[in-house]
């Protein structure tokens, strides 16, 4: 990943990133081309630090087959995006940009026994009904045993051991304080929920600023201020 300096995100700011997002795709070579898949993962640890990666794929996936414990795979993990428009700087000669988060994991991949399936299951689906609180949590065990393990047959779990972790946030962290809250507040403004989370993210960036909020922008039509 080409990540100038003053884009590139810590360790583990980038690892925090990815565990958040929870979704990426995930890619192998195959010898003639790229193999990849798009799949919700979530991270752990080895007993010395090192993370790990764990996602599954149907069994039928092209995947399965390269996952060698050897090889090097890449899994991309993208948060949110949005183009930026030279006109919302307040400084001249601006050119179009996009500002964007992603961290890309790369390591070698070895499938998980029929022992260390069950439990990843459980833990992925645990990672994501957390999210929809104060739902009770799905698990596992609402469903039949036998249609469980049928279910279990049809895919393959996959542990990445990542040796390599690069990431790239940028977020307009090279321009003045002035031309920041003047994207910021453009951002605010837009009807696209990813460009409002990136302003969300320039506005953590530099929080001090005095900022615009959506509601604040709009004026009614007698001229009174918004409320």
């Amino acid at each position: 990943m080409y990540t100038p300096p003053m884009f590139k995100p810590d360790r583990a700011a980038s690892l925090v990133f990815a565990e958040t997002r929870g979704f990426g795709t995930v890619c192998a070579w195959d010898g003639k081309k790229p193999i990849a898949s798009s799949l919700p993962f979530y991270l752990g640890y080895a007993d010395d630090g090192t993370p790990q990666a764990a996602f599954h794929v149907a069994r039928n996936n092209a995947l399965v087959r390269l996952a060698d414990g050897r090889s090097s795979w890449l899994m991309a993990v993208n948060g949110a995006d949005t183009y930026i428009s030279p006109d919302w700087y307040a400084s001249p000669d601006q050119v179009p940009t996009w500002l964007y988060q992603s961290v890309h994991l790369t390591g070698s991949v070895r499938t998980l026994s029929d022992a260390e399936l069950g439990p990843h299951l459980d833990a992925l689906s645990a990672k994501f009904e957390s999210w929809l609180g104060p739902k009770p949590p799905w698990t596992s065990s609402k469903m039949t045993a036998g249609r469980l393990e049928t279910m279990k047959k049809a895919i393959v779990g996959l542990v990445m051991t990542v040796e390599e972790i690069e990431g790239s946030f940028k977020l307009n962290q090279h321009k003045s304080d002035v031309d920041h809250t003047a994207v910021t507040n453009a951002l605010a403004l837009q009807s696209d929920a990813a460009a409002r989370a990136i302003g969300e993210q320039m506005v953590a960036l530099r929080p001090q600023l005095n900022y615009i909020s959506p509601m604040s922008a709009i004026e009614p039509a007698d001229g009174r201020n918004a409320s």
